[in-house]
């Protein structure tokens, strides 16, 4: 991850910001079109595809901040400056089975916020200084998108049993702005996770399922853990409950950043 420092010059601002967002839609663009090829080729091949949106909110257990984590770089809390939350948590997922073992899945994952924030003691950001007690706006993302590969270990009318990987593609940023200082850091990287997930029906109509994406080792981790409960309305339709913790972070020369949200969301699957 490397830092950087907007500095105040009102076109080099808008220059950043159209760069950023020409990044943001070409992933979003990339992960969009895996996510209809799969839904085409899974549609065309008459295999077992399964659409899932959940839509609630997360709140922020914790958010620790050093950028550049040296003595030039303040150690603060996003959490006790920005609140808790909530802020909205959406997620869409496409699995598709290719056969009775082997399936893909497609993951689109959007987490962001801005909030204006107060600091109770001069913080140093990304080489720029923010004073104590002036308004300031603090940004946060944390954008995953994800594809990955997954075996089926058992797989029945009743219960289900997958491992896998999946390739993460983190799109980051953490922002202030005080007035005409602005300091930044953003990162779009590939992260490798390791996947399992399971469910099994409890009867006729209720199912309950659990999901982990994770990795952790060296100056980080990644964990993605998720809890389901559903309730089929139809053969096709689902609706249901879910709860979820994201946490991770690095902490390496350049940055500092630990971060945990918990979310609650319902949810609406349907198969194809």
């Amino acid at each position: 991850m490397q830092v950087r420092s907007v500095p105040p010059i009102p076109d080099h601002n808008v220059s950043h910001m159209k760069a950023s967002n020409r990044t943001h839609w070409s992933i979003a663009g990339l992960i969009g079109s895996a996510l209809l090829l799969v839904t085409t080729q899974a549609s065309a091949a008459a295999h077992d595809m399964t659409l899932r949106l959940t839509a609630g909110s997360s709140w922020q257990e914790r958010n620790d901040v050093q950028i550049p984590n040296t003595a030039e770089g303040t150690r603060f809390s996003l959490r006790q400056a920005a609140g808790r939350g909530p802020v909205d948590a959406i997620r869409l997922e496409a699995n598709w089975m290719i056969n009775e073992r082997h399936g893909v899945r497609v993951l689109l994952a959007p987490l962001s916020y801005t909030k204006a924030v107060t600091f109770s003691e001069p913080v140093r950001f990304a080489g720029e200084n923010f004073s104590a007690g002036d308004a300031t706006d603090a940004t946060y993302r944390f954008n995953s998108w994800r594809v990955g590969y997954h075996y089926s270990l058992i797989r029945n009318d009743a219960t289900q049993l997958k491992i896998g990987a999946t390739l993460k593609v983190r799109d980051a940023e953490i922002r202030l702005e005080q007035g005409n200082t602005v300091g930044a850091d953003d990162d779009v990287g590939l992260v490798p996770l390791l996947y399992v997930a399971g469910k099994h029906q409890l009867n006729r109509r209720w199912t309950i399922g659990a999901d982990l994406d994770g990795l952790a080792g060296g100056p980080g981790r990644a964990i993605d853990l998720g809890i389901q409960l559903d309730y089929s309305i139809t053969r096709h339709w689902q609706i249901g409950a879910e709860l979820r913790i994201l946490d991770g972070g690095a902490d390496t020369d350049d940055v500092y950043n630990f971060a945990r949200f918990n979310s609650a969301a319902v949810a609406i699957s349907v198969g194809l």
